[in-house]
């Protein structure tokens, strides 16, 4: 069995070949090997070496600190399993011999301790093979370095052959043999008789797992998307953040400081997750994400062309832990108008309720389900009910003219005037916005910043009965600047946090994305951010200053490895928390994706 390993990532399949037929094809177009010390192919010089001698006591996984090297080398290692039966024998025959030698081994110290040595360890062998259930195996390691000039691979050669002498590997430089090991590393399934006589090292099972080469988290789902590079090992990341196998829920958290590349990551898995027909849904209080958007055709909802919400609304999927319609949404609306009437007394509150249960019962609709439905003939037979569309909701204005009739609520008509014929009118009146793109921008960048809590609440409810539509279809909510939802309105936080819970039964995943990490853990001793967090099975921590640090660190079991990284990692890097795995990755995008996901002036 060979196990191969690559540094520079290419996709290597280790499939049975005929090696003479099919070599032509991976061999370069250039191939010099006149120089004993090394190869030339192509533009690289390659040197070869082969692993001769093991320490007897090998710690660990000893191979990371050789594969831990920013250096481009590949490793090729061979596994011949012995057949057990005849390897017990020849252990048996051995200890007779080494046990018969010893008692005449006297008068020769040194060679008295080694063959006391050989014999201890034969024993040892033999007991694993007959008692530990362990198999034996021959083991053989080649490798090439690669560099692009003959003087820096001379001094990689060098660095390797010290860190191996350091940790009891000895190696050799295959001098006039470099062509057969540079292919005996290659995943040729190649191993030259003449040359692995000589190298060959026995090891038990339990030795084998010293020669693990992954020394860091693996994390490649299969039905993912790619995420970037584990910064470890430069294996690639991908994660499917649907795979209930893997994941208790879908959700994510994106936090990082302004400019850590948090943004970048965000749109970079819009355009991923659009190629797989995931329904997706953002909301945009930067404007970041329309370029992209208008690339992959998706629909923007923009407020200054005549689009509107209706806050009155009661959709057809919007009930919800066994409350009736009217119930759920006078809820929500309670939500939304702490948000706009953010000091009202108890009473005020009472009254306001009664108007809003006045404004639904003037058009005939109650808290019996059955009045959200209106009945339609197709013939005189055939009779069927269809629900309530928007023109047959209440708007802001019926509600507006019932607390104008009274007084004592009378402060609260000044305060809705705005969302009655001001500039938040686009929440007054028929919803005309429709919802059938599998990508939707609600861009709000030109929303007043003391009324952007208020827009994102009402579209995040807004998605979030879309997203109920259909246990059966993907899709994802984006939350940018979340903490404007859950850090200062206990309502809203609720609402957020209760969604996060559950989203995942109506087949959808929620995104909370985040730089201001003081709001986001502000609200009742961080209970909220904390919550969104606990459900949040993947999360990606980019860059954050000292002090948003310390409250995250307050509030998750960071390791101070993983704090040092955070605070140091460089823009386009961050800690990936997915399930039980941590890594650090580098996002990774390609040029086309780079062109339209990037806000660099040189880019636009």
């Amino acid at each position: 069995m060979q196990h191969f390993i690559q540094k520079n990532f290419n996709s290597i399949s280790n499939t049975d070949m005929n090696i003479e037929e099919d070599l032509y094809q991976v061999y370069p177009k250039n191939f010099e090997d006149v120089n004993p010390e090394f190869l030339k192919i192509d533009d690289k010089y390659v040197a070869n070496l082969i692993v001769t001698d093991y320490g007897k006591e090998m710690e660990g996984v000893f191979l990371d600190k050789i594969l831990s090297l920013e250096i481009d080398l590949q490793f090729s290692m061979f596994y011949e399993k012995q057949p057990t039966t005849e390897v017990i024998k020849k252990i048996t025959y051995n200890i007779g011999n080494t046990g018969a030698d010893m008692k005449t081994s006297n008068d020769n110290q040194t060679d008295a301790e080694i063959l006391s040595t050989s014999y201890y360890d034969a024993k040892y062998i033999r007991k694993q093979l007959q008692i530990g259930g362990e198999d034996l195996y021959y083991i053989y390691i080649y490798m090439s370095i690669y560099s692009n000039s003959k003087e820096k691979l001379i001094k990689d050669v060098q660095k390797i052959e010290g860190i191996a002498n350091g940790i009891g590997l000895k190696v050799r430089r295959a001098l006039f043999r470099q062509k057969s090991v540079f292919e005996m590393s290659m995943p040729l399934m190649k191993n030259e008789d003449d040359i692995k006589k000589y190298y060959k090292r026995n090891v038990l099972t339990s030795g084998i797992v010293g020669t693990y080469p992954f020394l860091s988290n693996e994390l490649c789902d299969e039905s993912g998307i790619l995420l970037g590079v584990n910064e470890f090992n430069k294996s690639i990341v991908m994660v499917d953040r649907f795979d209930s196998s893997k994941y208790k829920n879908s959700n994510m958290c994106i936090i990082g400081t302004s400019g850590s590349g948090k943004s970048y990551f965000s749109k970079l898995m819009i355009a991923r997750n659009r190629y797989l027909n995931v329904s997706q849904y953002v909301i945009d209080p930067e404007r970041e994400y329309i370029k992209l958007c208008n690339k992959l055709g998706g629909t923007i909802i923009n407020f200054d062309d005549g689009k509107i919400i209706n806050v009155m609304d009661i959709r057809e999927n919007s009930a919800e832990n066994g409350r009736g319609y009217l119930q759920n949404k006078i809820n929500k609306l309670n939500a939304f108008f702490s948000l706009v009437f953010p000091d009202l007394t108890q009473e005020e509150k009472n009254i306001l309720e009664e108007k809003i249960i006045e404004s639904y019962k003037e058009k005939e609709i109650t808290f019996d389900d059955e009045s959200l439905y209106t009945e339609v003939c197709g013939n005189q037979f055939i009779s069927s009910k269809r629900f309530k569309k928007s023109v047959d909701m209440p708007t802001l204005n019926d509600l507006y003219k019932l607390i104008k009739k009274d007084k004592k609520i009378k402060k609260l008509e000044k305060l809705l005037k705005p969302y009655i014929d001001g500039s938040m009118r686009f929440l007054n009146g028929y919803t005309n916005v429709e919802l059938s793109n599998q990508l939707i921008v609600a861009d709000i960048h030109d929303v007043e910043e003391n009324n952007l809590s208020i827009v994102m609440f009402v579209i995040t409810e807004f998605f979030w009965d879309k997203i109920k539509n259909s246990k059966s279809q993907k899709k994802i909510l984006y939350l940018d600047e979340v903490w404007r939802l859950i850090g200062n309105n206990e309502q809203t936080a609720n609402f957020v946090f209760k969604m996060f819970k559950t989203i995942r039964k109506y087949g959808g995943a929620a995104t909370a994305i985040t730089q201001d990490i003081n709001d986001f853990f502000s609200l009742d001793d961080g209970k909220y951010g904390k919550g969104i967090l606990n459900n949040s099975s993947i999360k990606t921590i980019f860059q954050l200053e000292e002090n948003d640090l310390n409250i995250l660190r307050k509030n998750m079991n960071l390791s101070e490895e993983e704090i040092y990284k955070i605070q140091n990692a460089k823009r386009g890097t961050c800690l990936l928390y997915a399930g039980s795995n941590h890594m650090y990755i580098k996002v990774e995008a390609s040029k086309k994706e780079h062109k339209y996901i990037s806000t660099d002036r040189e880019d636009n």
